[in-house]
């Protein structure tokens, strides 16, 4: 159990930052590195993003850039301020307590952070779920739900949904099998008429088209191009191209570092397991959704919104191929965020002014607390984006010093001990111990 009451006469550089002993230019190094690892990230996901979203030349131009900065400026923002509010907090207090290194510190710098990014990028965050598979198919079947009901999502989420799982599936609304019927019939003429004026090509392709109408299609189905089964195989593998696609593009920049080194290593870039578990959970969720959503239209003989529930929980089971946390995790605070909107609109929920910044930044200081005091606790995903984003410098923290708050923060360092210039210490260092 942590010592809550003990306190350690250490300075900031004998804990925080041991690889130099100047607080300024120690909160440089976090920054630089924080700076080159948010600017990647934050490059590469709005560039896909913006490609997805089929986003025309105005916005390259006008708002790409300045989308980036500002979400890589919070990005860096939250982990150069964590190394100052670390070194502040021990300038005001005059020693450590078991809560500043980590959550004291963590607290102040994610607030401030989270205030630089965009405010449609403010999502509610949650820390850790026992089943990740469980929550994401919950949240899958509400999202799928609200995104059937008139006005149910709105902006960003309705379009990622509709580019996901296409057009057919957008909200219906009384939707009747005769109204469905009469809708096909002329969808069905005018192709027909503008099939004579195509060419060679067009008409091969029209061919294959006809062979796709051929299998079964209830009428209440808007597909009108596709029998059910080919509706399910199409959208499968459309969206296993692009989650293919996506996470090639993700290991552009480290593969193409080994472009003059170890060429062989570019062929990883296509043939990658990543590369099939993303392009696999993509494509089966929306094959699932779409085959349970044709299925409950035959049996019931309606489109009907409930059926998102439904298709959206099963559709959720994808999750099995590719088990991500930041995928879980994010969507669950975007359907928190949007119920609890939906309750202010509603008159049932009372508003709380910056209630998304100050959750962000009680769930990170929390992250960070077990960073710094209990790693063995902490999700080893996690663990490995807080190194990229300090350049390794989250591991060199002296942690054998804050054994003394029972969490046994140095359980997974036991052979590291900094080497500390005795000049700058306020307690004499123990002499470091090699890495082998």
């Amino acid at each position: 159990m942590a010592a809550l009451s003990k306190s350690i006469p250490h300075n900031c550089y004998e804990i925080g930052h041991t690889w130099h002993p100047h607080c300024g230019r120690a909160f440089l190094h976090i920054t630089h590195g924080a700076l080159a690892e948010s600017l990647r990230i934050y490059g590469t996901l709005y560039l896909i993003a913006a490609v997805l979203r089929k986003r025309k030349l105005d916005y390259y131009l006008h708002k790409l850039l300045p989308e980036i900065l500002q979400s890589t400026s919070f990005l860096t923002a939250n982990g150069s301020l964590y190394i100052a509010c670390f070194c502040i907090l021990r300038r005001i207090l005059g020693k450590f307590y078991f809560w500043t290194p980590g959550f004291g510190a963590a607290l102040p710098a994610s607030y401030v952070a989270i205030l630089i990014e965009r405010k449609s990028r403010r999502g509610l965050l949650t820390i850790y779920m026992a089943n990740l598979v469980l929550l994401f198919c919950i949240t899958a079947a509400l999202f799928m739900f609200f995104f059937r009901c008139k006005d149910g999502l709105k902006g960003f989420t309705f379009s990622a949904l509709k580019f996901i799982v296409g057009k057919e599936e957008i909200p219906t609304h009384s939707f009747s099998p005769e109204v469905a019927f009469s809708k096909i019939d002329r969808k069905i003429k005018h192709r027909e008429e503008v099939s004579r004026r195509m060419n060679i090509i067009a008409l091969t392709k029209k061919l294959v088209d006809q062979v796709c109408k051929h299998g079964p299609r209830h009428r209440c189905c808007k597909h009108y191009e596709d029998n059910c089964i080919s509706y399910c195989i199409k959208g499968f593998i459309r969206m296993f191209s692009v989650g293919y696609l996506i996470q090639c593009c993700l290991r552009i920049p480290s593969a193409f570092r080994h472009l003059f080194t170890k060429p062989s290593r570019l062929l990883s870039l296509f043939y990658n397991k990543e590369n099939f578990q993303l392009g696999a959970f993509l494509g089966s969720f929306v094959s699932i959704y779409k085959g349970t959503s044709c299925f409950l239209r035959w049996v019931r003989n309606l489109d009907d919104e409930l059926h998102a529930l439904i298709a959206g929980s099963l559709a959720g089971i994808s999750m099995m191929f590719y088990k991500s946390t930041t995928i879980s995790m994010y969507l669950s605070s975007k359907l928190v965020e949007t119920m609890y909107f939906k309750g202010i609109e509603a008159g049932k929920v009372p508003y709380f002014p910056h209630a998304d910044s100050i959750i962000y930044a009680i769930s990170t200081a929390i992250c960070f607390q077990a960073a710094v005091m209990e790693v063995q606790t902490l999700r080893p995903s996690y663990w490995k984006f807080l190194l990229r984003l300090t350049k390794g410098r989250f591991a060199v923290m002296n942690r054998r010093v804050l054994d003394v708050f029972g969490t046994e923060a140095s359980k997974n360092f036991k052979n590291f001990i900094p080497k500390l210039d005795p000049r700058y210490t306020s307690v004499p260092p123990e002499l470091p111990i090699e890495l082998s």
